[in-house]
């Protein structure tokens, strides 16, 4: 009887997650085959074509907002990570200071605030006829918008492993000389590098995915993927969409098992004693 419960409960519950899975997947793989269609619907499959991976080719403002939307989310993640990492360690390594609950309720605003309250505050702070010098909507306006809220969400995953991290590493290389910048970067940065990692891919996701903030600060010349995707949704939107998505889920899929699999070969050289080495090793 045990074993047959056990059986039972292995069985939904694998039959559960194949659920969730098909839920989750079965639409981009509709997307997927829809891109191959020889047809004007999006939805509808009326043939094999590369028709439409042939005027992705050549759809010169697809291509540019696509470059936009890479650099913009580039430029945000790197300035959310190096920013988010500065706050985690003020927040976590500086202990209490006078206003210090403050300052981590400020800082982790931007991630339960609406995006439009977020926005909009934005919008007033570059038109502002007496800050007319940060040059009002358009790329610059994005990207500080995007890095407010990519630092909130670093400063969140690198202060978790700040906390978790055995200070005793740190403390080693102090204890034989090493300048406490020296000590940040040569065994702190190695130790949080995952989170770090995690932060910079998460923001670099965030934004290229952001809508409202982006619609709400951008000009003319400073029209980012997802805005573009919208504006055409009015005017009916063409299998070449979900070519450009074909194409994305493709370079993702690819990036994601490459990064696998640095990560295990990484494992496999780590020695149990390799951290505490290379902490006593750290000399000024």
């Amino acid at each position: 009887g045990g074993r047959a419960m056990s059986g039972l409960r292995s069985w939904s519950g694998r039959a559960w997650l194949l659920g969730v899975y098909v839920f989750l997947y079965l639409p981009i793989f509709f997307l997927v085959a829809f891109s191959f269609t020889a047809g004007e619907i999006t939805t509808q499959f009326d043939g094999f074509s590369l028709r439409w991976y042939a005027a992705l080719a050549r759809d010169a403002e697809l291509h540019q907002a696509v470059l936009l939307s890479l650099r913009i989310a580039a430029l945000a993640a790197t300035a959310g990570v190096v920013l988010g990492t500065v706050a985690a360690v003020v927040l976590v390594r500086f202990g209490a200071y006078f206003g210090s609950r403050f300052f981590a309720g400020m800082l982790t605003a931007p991630m339960v605030m609406p995006e439009v309250v977020v926005g909009l505050s934005l919008v007033l702070l570059f038109t502002h006829p007496a800050l007319s010098m940060l040059g009002g909507r358009g790329v610059f306006a994005i990207w500080v918008a995007h890095t407010t809220l990519c630092a909130a969400y670093v400063a969140v995953l690198v202060g978790s492993r700040l906390r978790e991290m055995d200070r005793s590493l740190e403390e080693a290389a102090l204890d034989l000389g090493c300048p406490p910048l020296k000590v940040f970067f040569m065994i702190t940065v190695p130790v949080i590098a995952p989170a770090l990692v995690a932060g910079w891919l998460l923001s670099f996701t965030l934004s290229m995915d952001d809508f409202v903030l982006a619609a709400m600060l951008s000009d003319p010349g400073s029209t980012t993927l997802p805005v573009l995707v919208f504006a055409r949704l009015h005017h009916g939107l063409k299998p070449e969409i979900n070519a450009l998505a074909t194409v994305i889920v493709v370079v993702v899929s690819i990036a994601v098992l490459a990064a696998n699999r640095v990560m295990l070969s990484a494992q496999r050289h780590v020695t149990p004693g390799g951290r505490g080495a290379a902490a006593i090793g750290v000399r000024a």
